[in-house]
Parts: C-alpha cells; sequence; structure tokens
C-alpha cells in the first residue's frame, strides 16, 4: 500500500450535464503531483448507479462522452501513481428505482410493505438477490478492461444485509431461521455477508489473483477478526469533523494494528464530512490528522470530491500537501517500523463480539471503551485494543473497562497471564462471572451489592497532581465491596441520601456525608480493582480527578517497564515504533488542540510549537546516537538504568525522534 493516498469521490447525478467535460491529463497529472500524492482511488460507478467508463454490465453515465476511467488511470500510471477502483455496493439509486425487488428491507418497512422514496438520498440494496449477479459482473468488467490498482467496494456490512425483503424472508425459512427472531435475521445477515464478500474474491480472482480488495462498511469492530480479514487491507475511515472526533482514530487503530494487515487511515480535505462540496479545512488540521495517522503505524488517504466537469480543485491539493509533504519526507523512517504496547485494553465492543451478543446492552455501554482510551492517550500511555485471540503475554498490563464480564475460558486465561506476572486493572463489573453472582479473579475482596447511592464518593488515599486530597463525586454506578486481603487505596463516601422530592439538598445532589460504604480502590497483588464505574464516568463527564486517579494505578502497575514517557500536555500524543531491520527505535510525538466551533465540530486551526520537551525511553542497551528525522540533528543524551533520556528541543505539530542502536 501507498502511504500518500486519494479518495476521490465522484457520486453525480443524471440530472447534470457536461459531466468530465473539462478533465484534462495534464490538469489532473498536476493536481496529483501538487498534492504529493502516491495513489488515488477513481469511481467505475457511484451511488447514483451510474458507471463512468463504456459499460456492457451497467450503463455509462447519459452526460459523459469519454472514457473518464481509463483517462484517470492512464494519467495516473504515467507519473507513477496507483488507482484502486471504487464502485458503489450497498448502493446503487438507478437500480432501486428500476428493481425495487432488489431493495433491501427493515422490519417497519417490510411491514409498511414499501420503502418510501420521498427524501432526497439513496437506497441500500439487498445483496441476497439479483442485485449481487448484476455488482459481480460490474465488477468483473472492471477487472477485464481496465488496469486498476485494486477494488473499493462501499456501503456494505452485515448490519446492512439484516434485511426482511421477500427474498431474505423465504431464505430464512429454508434454513429454519425466523424472521421475528432478530437474532436470526443476524445470523442471516451475517452469512450473506460472508457469502457476498467470497463471491467478489473469487470474481476477481477469476481475472486478477491476488488483487487487492477492502469493503467498506465504516467500523472494524474489535472481536471481528473474521469479518476484517474478509478484506486484504483495512481503511479506517475516521474523519474528525464529520462525527468522529481526534480520539475515535487512534482508538480505531489500536486494535487494526492487532491483526497483521495493512492498514490507512481515512480522512477528507472537507470542513464536515463526504460530499462537502466548496469546505475546506485549515492546513494545519490536515497536517495533525496525516501525522496521527503515521503515528499510528498507518498510510493515510485524504477524501475529495471531483466535480461534475472534471476539473480537479488545485485549492483542495494545495491543502492536501500540507499534509503529504512532510510525510513524504518522513516514509524512510515508516517503513518497516511496528508499534510499541505496553498495555492491551479488552472493549466492551470486543466482550460483546466474544459473547455473540447482538446488541450494546445500556447496562455495560462501549463509552467505557472511550473513557479508558481517552485517559491513555491523554497521558501518553502505549496501548493496543485486543480481542480474545491474542497471546496476552505480549502485553505488560491487561485493563478491563467496566463490564468486562469472564466465563470460565477467559477466566483461565486471564489467571495463567497473571500468574506469568502480567498485571491487570479491572473497574465495576469487570472481573465478574458472567451471571453476575461475584468475582471470577481475585479481587481481594468481599462483593456484597450494587450501590444503593447514586452518586457516590470516591477518596483516593494517595495524593493526585492537581488537587488535595478530599472526596470526589462520581455519577456512574459503583458496588460495595470490602477489603479483605487486599491493599485499599482508597474509600467509597456515601451522600446523606438520594436526591428525591422528599429529601434533596442545593441543586444537584447530597454532599459526602464523612462516612466509609465500602472500598473504591483494591490492590490485591498484580491486580488492582476500582469500584466504580470509572471509565464510562470520564467517557461521558470528563472529570480531571478520574483521569489522575487512572494515571496513578496504571503508573503503579507498570512502574519502570513503561517504555515510553514524554512530558507533553494531555492533548499531546506520543507513540513509540521499533524498526528491527533498522535497529532503531522511532518516537513520534504529536501536539495539536482541537477546539469546537458552531454546534459540534472539532476544528484545529494554530498550531502553538512546544518546546523541550524531556522524553524517556526504556532500551536494554545503550544506543549510538538519538536525532530528530528528518531534520537530522543530533540530540545530547543519556543512558542509565536501562532508559535513554533526552530532550526534544521543540515539537510544531510533529516531530519524530530516532534512537539508533
Amino acid at each position: 500500500m501507498r502511504y500518500r493516498q486519494v479518495h476521490l469521490d465522484f457520486h453525480t447525478s443524471e440530472k447534470i450535464g457536461g459531466i468530465g467535460e473539462k478533465f484534462s491529463k495534464e490538469q489532473f497529472q498536476k493536481a496529483l503531483k501538487l498534492g504529493h500524492v502516491d495513489s488515488i482511488t477513481v469511481f467505475s460507478k457511484c451511488h447514483h448507479g451510474w458507471a463512468y467508463h463504456p459499460s456492457k454490465a451497467n450503463e455509462m453515465h447519459p452526460e459523459l462522452k469519454f472514457d473518464l476511467l481509463k483517462a484517470q488511470i492512464e494519467a495516473a500510471h504515467e507519473i507513477g501513481v496507483k488507482t484502486p477502483v471504487y464502485l458503489s455496493a450497498g448502493f446503487d439509486e438507478k437500480a432501486a428505482v428500476v428493481h425495487k425487488d432488489w431493495l433491501r428491507y427493515s422490519k417497519e418497512q417490510m411491514e409498511a410493505g414499501e420503502v418510501s422514496f420521498e427524501k432526497p438520498y439513496y437506497h441500500l440494496m439487498c445483496l441476497n438477490t439479483p442485485y449481487l449477479e448484476y455488482l459481480l459482473e460490474q465488477i468483473k468488467e472492471v477487472c477485464e478492461n481496465y488496469d486498476a490498482d485494486g477494488i473499493f467496494l462501499d456501503i456494505v456490512s452485515p448490519g446492512n444485509s439484516k434485511c426482511y425483503c421477500e427474498s431474505c424472508r423465504a431464505s430464512m425459512a429454508d434454513m429454519g431461521l425466523d424472521y421475528e427472531n432478530p437474532a436470526d435475521v443476524k445470523k442471516h445477515g451475517e452469512l450473506v455477508y460472508a457469502n457476498y464478500t467470497k463471491r467478489v474474491r473469487e470474481t476477481i480472482d477469476s481475472v486478477k489473483p491476488g488483487l487487492p480488495v477492502f469493503h467498506n462498511g465504516g467500523h472494524i469492530g474489535a472481536g471481528r477478526r473474521d469479518l476484517a480479514k474478509m478484506n486484504t487491507h483495512l481503511e479506517l475511515e475516521s474523519l474528525p469533523t464529520g462525527g468522529w472526533g481526534y480520539d475515535h482514530f487512534p482508538k480505531s487503530a489500536a486494535y487494526a494494528r492487532t491483526l497483521g494487515m495493512e492498514y490507512l487511515g481515512m480522512t477528507g480535505k472537507f470542513h464536515k464530512s463526504w460530499g462537502e462540496f466548496g469546505g475546506f479545512k485549515h492546513p494545519n488540521a490536515l497536517r495533525y490528522e496525516v501525522a496521527l495517522s503515521a503515528a499510528n503505524g498507518a498510510k493515510c488517504s485524504v477524501g475529495d470530491q471531483l466535480a461534475p466537469n472534471g476539473l480537479m480543485d488545485e485549492a483542495t491539493y494545495h491543502l492536501i500537501a500540507a499534509g503529504y509533504a512532510p510525510l513524504e519526507e518522513r516514509e524512510p523512517w515508516l517503513k518497516n517500523a511496528e508499534n510499541v504496547a505496553d498495555i492491551a485494553i479488552i472493549t466492551n465492543e470486543a466482550i460483546r463480539a466474544y459473547y455473540n451478543s447482538e446488541a450494546e446492552d445500556p447496562a455495560q455501554p462501549t463509552g467505557s471503551d472511550n473513557g479508558i482510551s481517552r485517559i491513555l492517550l491523554e497521558n501518553q500511555y502505549l496501548f493496543n485494543i485486543i480481542d480474545l485471540d491474542v497471546d496476552f503475554t505480549a502485553y505488560k498490563l491487561l485493563i478491563l473497562p467496566d463490564n468486562i464480564l469472564l466465563d470460565d475460558a477467559l477466566t483461565e486465561k486471564i489467571k495463567a497471564y497473571m500468574e506469568q506476572g502480567g498485571k491487570v486493572l479491572a473497574s465495576f463489573k469487570s472481573g465478574m462471572k458472567t451471571d453476575e453472582s461475584g468475582f471470577a479473579l481475585d479481587i481481594g475482596a468481599k462483593y456484597e451489592c450494587a450501590s444503593e447511592y447514586k452518586p457516590t464518593y470516591i477518596r483516593p488515599s494517595f495524593e493526585l497532581p492537581a488537587l488535595q486530597n478530599s472526596a470526589y463525586v462520581v455519577y456512574k454506578d459503583c458496588l460495595k465491596v470490602e477489603a479483605e486481603k487486599g491493599e485499599s487505596l482508597g474509600i467509597i463516601e456515601p451522600p446523606y441520601f438520594n436526591r428525591t422530592a422528599e429529601h434533596f439538598c442545593s441543586h444537584l445532589h447530597a454532599p459526602a456525608c464523612g462516612e466509609k460504604y465500602g472500598d473504591a480502590i483494591i490492590k490485591n497483588g498484580n491486580l488492582t480493582y476500582i469500584a466504580h464505574q470509572l471509565f464510562y464516568e470520564y467517557a461521558t463527564m470528563g472529570n480531571v480527578y478520574v483521569k489522575e486517579i487512572v494515571d496513578h494505578l496504571i503508573a503503579d502497575l507498570l512502574g519502570e517497564d513503561r517504555s515510553l514517557k514524554a512530558a507533553l500536555p494531555a492533548q499531546g500524543i506520543a507513540t513509540l515504533m521499533e524498526d528491527s531491520e533498522a535497529d532503531r527505535l522511532i518516537v513520534h510525538t504529536l501536539y495539536a488542540s482541537p477546539v469546537r466551533r458552531g454546534k459540534d465540530t472539532e476544528i484545529i486551526e494554530d498550531i502553538i510549537p512546544l518546546y523541550n520537551i524531556a522524553v524517556s525511553v526504556r532500551a536494554d542497551r545503550a544506543p549510538k546516537s538519538v536525532r530528530l528525522v528528518p531534520e537530522g540533528e543530533e540530540l545530547p543524551f543519556a543512558y542509565e538504568n536501562g532508559r535513554v533520556t533526552f530532550t526534544i528541543p521543540k515539537i510544531d505539530c510533529w516531530q519524530m525522534t530516532e534512537i539508533q542502536f
């Protein structure tokens, strides 16, 4: 895979004339060179259903007069730029209008007996109808007639394949499944999706064996290794301003990099999201987003949308160059480098996949996953998100956030990990048996009941960096536990009473009454347990004391085994990569501070440089040199007690530092 890609959308209505009339090979090439682009995804077929080339398997856009796909591929290849080819799979509005029997039906649409066409948007197609053969012929035609460097298929997922159309209801009946049972509908959707990906692979391989293919359905869920492996690589869609936010991509990459597959981070040039003509983000935002991909071990893709007349917008490629010119300089230090991680998170998302749970339980929200991910990012810890298939012993610390219930097999795996020296941090119901009757892990405390109070207060036995010792309010649930053989590191204090119409105090809730209700934090050997639903608390409330409590507990568990320490502010990002072939470590340090603009959009505009950032890296030997790359500036360093220490003089958005052995 190439590092500097563009995803060139071209969803173009038949109501617009002059399609591609201003396309120019020279202008197309100029834009790609201007943007430092080395791969561009170009369109065979869009959401409207039209082909952008002569076609027997489809119909060419009625306002297009030449083979635009061929012209784009030839122009790109002439300057060494790769061209994966895009086909819309889940949406095909042209086919939807003509073949309503090919449409995907929700349960509500089945009960209504129709799919509405009243809103100006696309309609999902069902891959369990003759539409699949129609799509496969289009894919085969592209492979036969064009020098594609890959196939990108969009709007497809098992979720989109959960369907109640006549064809799906009939095949469910044939399989002995009941369309009134949501679990059966989910199972059928998974089978339909698996058949679709299998048929696509067979179709491509019949013409171009091994050609890369990616099925885009948005998020790659932790624990769905089987779905990930239906692709040759992963493209992690994460437009920060489009609702994803700036902490989404690091979390997504933290799972992707455990799968042994190449992956890229897909952002966009838009102010908001896809389909925004005339929308531009600040160049500093794109600088940071590209750096964030690279620092997390990913290649990069920037979304653009071609104007109907085929003319590339050169302002867009000036913008893209802001991210891709620095990336091009740094590629030699990115190739062959793999991210280092001290910590593994078993997420609520992964545990639901493990237990084949249909939907998110309100009592077990994935917000807990966001909470722990943010805490680790903001304290510059190195972590991966894992599924239950991996070897836990590759990590120094295992975190179970809030609701990770354990069956016998998982309990034994974690116990074996701890017996080999592995550390565990668990919170709230994590570590309990699946029936919630008690703890499967020995937390060093007696479980009594769920707390009758809400909120409660946590009073740690240790000082926090920013605050003096106090009883800190926690709004989410907690369990009442009493330390037995474990060491108590903090207590739960109840309020005077729960807030009711008869009993209330002040504006929000009653204060802490100053008495002990239970133990809030217990350390028992290699395991530290938190009685509160603390990670969901941080995801929803952002309390600084929650982050500092968790930081203290993680630092205590890791000790000097922590691979990287960087004295960065909360919005700073630090990652560590190892390049065994070149015998070096690469430290990535990033800093930008998103602000909220408008209603709900995170914006990066100003990049504030940081100066004299102290860094410490664990190493088994003294290095030969430490230097800034690609600048080449040598830094003074010390090596003592198994750690390399140095100071980065300046971070202007993104700084890489090479530790050469």
